[in-house]
């Protein structure tokens, strides 16, 4: 019935006073069904949106850990995915990239049925996994604000103030999207945490008023554990007045099922999460009765066995062997200190730079948040909202704790925390300016104004971050995919890569002429096939394999290729290219009449040898890629080659490694894209210097219709020394002569 029709019939029955309690009822409960499907929708319509937009490269991981084994399982073995020590190792979970591999193979499938032209059809598979990421995402941002409406109470201030920390959030911009295992374990923790009993352990409490009106309005029965404990007495009389097991076999059995089974995924794919659900059980069983700790533990067990159970068989599918990824994890990254590799941070870390990564603008209000939360812990054993925020507090300050033993440290780390932060933060951020949204006194006008500030610089890193900074190494990858379409012009039909999951020799068809790239960057400073494509871009780049297995002696003189390289990149390109530096080829693989001398996929040595046990040979490329901080040396390495500059785009203005710093270059061996290129360059520049000319010639024109003596700014004299430098233009041009 709808509320319309549900109106008249209240209103044919009388005018008292009940009917109107009635009608606002019925239009509260309307406004509560439309409210989170209107709210889940904008998410994901959103966070579809924000993926989309993401064109910065942050860490490998996003590729490496996840879209890359994802790549080989559907596309086959000769598909040219990366497969890095991990894998070979079995240190991860499957679960998470054969969720990848189900979107490839569905949006290879459409591409191959839709009969997309191959670019298209790359285009499709490039952002195919970011459409999936968005969703999972808007999935997390969705549960985080039903947490904060249990929280604070239904459509509160502080829940839609938890909603806007969210959607605002840079980091949640940046990172959200992105295919990182910690951006899954962050949504199932949070979902996990939404769908945890808290009513269960809390039954003792008081409760507000408002909040005991709210939750009798609610539309989702599992939500009203008292309601419900209180008419299943008469369901198990047997159970006499422990409300405690009354209220777990009529609702929150089903809830906590829910919880466990989310949390025991989040563990199976990151095991650190294990640490927040130590907390929360914890906290349960000092609260809880024997009896229902009893069954807490129970239901973990079985739950926690299923998912561990799945997960092992899943894996013993892909590897091939029976593995244990949490095992060989802990032994490899704790007991062979091998995380120590990949970088030593100080024990302050998070404390430092985690949680102002994390938080941004919104710390102010989490550390207000969180000193509060924790000095109510007092008061916790009386009031349900105090005793879920001080175990938030308690979790979001004792996992960077914890964390910081191990010297191998990242934001990604911690975060899993952030929606927590979220809603510990929003009650502060409520309190500070709401009587400044609410009113329309001058007197609030500073703290508009320091919100709307705050929203700008929000605004700001968010865009920086995504757009501006780091784009270099996915829109280098871009450039080598049209190019790769270009060469394949009257050399038969290009073809973008059929999913077969695991069939490696019917793969595809592949073109008679192969281009070939090479990457002289630090090791995973780009992303890989699951953005270079198609699987006739034969390419190689700079590995960097850590010491496992190597004695201590052997760790302390070990250097993997990359730091190789960059030891002395002439040496490194003299005995380990094919053919050093006297021998290097005069035109491009794809111009060349004699037959490629390698299938594609059959030479991809970064992920095979080892630096230690074998020596690394790579074939000279048709393109080399490298970051402008290397320029200087590879132009006076290669000055007697064909090799010249055939592109090059914006990457950074600054960079934490010295190695990443400048522009994306790349040189390559045909001489008519080197040609291509210097036309582009001087008709850009050319542009440049007219738009110039044209500017001070501008401003003269306006002095003297003013007739006044012309003045020049430090602009002008700029603009007029960089035409001196270009020598194209006299003094007597501007009228100086």
């Amino acid at each position: 019935m709808s509320l319309e029709a549900s109106e008249q019939s209240l209103a044919s029955s009388g005018t008292d006073t009940s009917l109107a309690e009635s009608i606002h009822r019925l239009r509260r409960r309307a406004k509560a069904q439309a409210t989170p499907h209107n709210i889940l929708l904008f998410l994901v319509a959103f966070r579809i949106l924000n993926a989309l937009t993401v064109r910065t490269f942050f860490q490998p991981d996003e590729f490496f850990q996840s879209l890359e084994p994802a790549w080989q399982v559907v596309f086959g073995k000769d598909s040219g995915a990366w497969i890095t020590w991990e894998w070979r190792h079995e240190l991860r979970s499957s679960i998470h990239p054969l969720f990848f591999a189900a979107v490839y193979y569905v949006a290879g499938s459409f591409a191959w049925i839709a009969r997309l032209s191959p670019l298209t059809a790359a285009e499709l598979l490039v952002a195919a996994p970011k459409i999936a990421q968005a969703i999972l995402a808007a999935t997390g941002d969705y549960y985080t604000w039903k947490l904060s409406n249990k929280i604070y109470g239904t459509e509160s201030y502080e829940a839609w103030a938890t909603l806007a920390l969210t959607v605002l959030s840079p980091w949640q911009w940046f990172c959200s999207t992105r295919a990182f295992s910690n951006s899954a374990e962050t949504t199932l923790t949070i979902v996990a945490l939404y769908f945890w009993p808290w009513e269960w352990f809390l039954d003792n409490e008081e409760v507000d008023p408002e909040e005991e009106e709210e939750r009798e309005e609610e539309d989702e029965p599992d939500e009203t554990l008292e309601s419900a404990s209180r008419q299943s007495r008469y369901r198990w009389p047997g159970l006499g007045g422990d409300i405690f097991t009354i209220m777990f076999l009529t609702v929150a059995l089903s809830s906590l099922r829910k919880c466990l089974l989310f949390a025991a995924l989040a563990c199976v794919l990151r095991p650190t999460n294990i640490i927040i659900w130590a907390c929360i059980a914890g906290f349960a069983a000092y609260q809880c009765p024997r009896s229902s700790v009893f069954i807490l533990v129970r239901e973990s067990i079985l739950c926690g066995s299923a998912v561990l159970g799945l997960s092992v068989l899943i894996d013993r599918l892909f590897y091939g062997v029976w593995a244990f990824p949490i095992f060989q994890f802990l032994y490899v990254n704790v007991a062979q200190s091998i995380a120590i590799f990949y970088g030593h941070n100080d024990w302050h870390y998070y404390l430092s730079q985690g949680y102002p990564l994390l938080l941004t603008t919104a710390l102010p209000f989490s550390l207000i948040g969180l000193y509060k939360s924790l000095r109510s812990g007092d008061e916790a054993t009386v009031n349900r909202r105090g005793s879920i925020k001080f175990q938030l507090a308690t979790v979001s300050l004792v996992m960077p704790a914890v964390l910081s033993i191990i010297a191998h440290k990242e934001v990604r780390f911690i975060y899993p925390l952030l929606p927590a932060l979220h809603i510990l933060s929003a009650e502060p951020l409520v309190s500070f300016f709401l009587p400044a949204i609410s009113s329309s006194s001058n007197a609030q006008l500073p703290r508009r104004l320091t919100l709307l500030f705050l929203v700008l610089v929000n605004i700001f890193i968010a865009y920086y971050t995504t757009l501006v900074h780091a784009p270099g190494p996915t829109e280098v990858l871009a450039f080598l995919r049209a190019r790769h379409n270009a060469h394949q012009d009257g050399y038969g039909h290009l073809l973008a890569p059929r999913p077969f999951f695991g069939s490696s020799d019917k793969l595809v068809q592949a073109p008679p002429k192969n281009m070939t790239v090479g990457f002289l960057m630090p090791c995973h400073s780009t992303p890989w096939r699951s953005h270079l494509v198609f699987p006739s871009i034969e390419a190689w780049a700079l590995s960097c394999e850590p010491p496992v297995g190597l004695n201590e002696a052997q760790k302390k003189a070990y250097l993997d290729e990359a730091d190789q390289f960059y030891a002395n990149p002439t040496e490194f390109l003299q005995h380990h290219m094919i053919g050093g530096l006297w021998h290097i080829p005069r035109r491009p693989s794809y111009m060349s009449t004699l037959p490629p001398r390698s299938p594609p996929g059959a030479y991809y040595s970064h992920q095979q040898a080892h630096p230690l046990k074998e020596p690394l040979y790579h074939k000279w490329p048709d393109y080399l890629v490298f970051f402008a901080q290397l320029e200087p040396t590879i132009r006076t390495a290669l000055r007697s080659s064909s090799y010249g500059e055939c592109w090059r785009t914006w990457n950074t203005a600054w960079h934490d490694d010295s190695r990443r710093k400048g522009d994306v270059v790349v040189w390559c061996l045909d001489p008519n894209e080197q040609q291509e290129w210097r036309k582009l360059q001087h008709k850009q520049q050319s542009d440049r210097r007219e738009k110039q000319l044209d500017r001070v010639i501008s401003r003269f024109e306006k002095q003297k219709q003013s007739k006044t003596m012309p003045i020049l700014c430090l602009r002008d004299f700029w603009d007029i020394q960089w035409l001196y430098e270009l020598e194209e233009l006299s003094p007597s041009v501007l009228g100086l002569g």
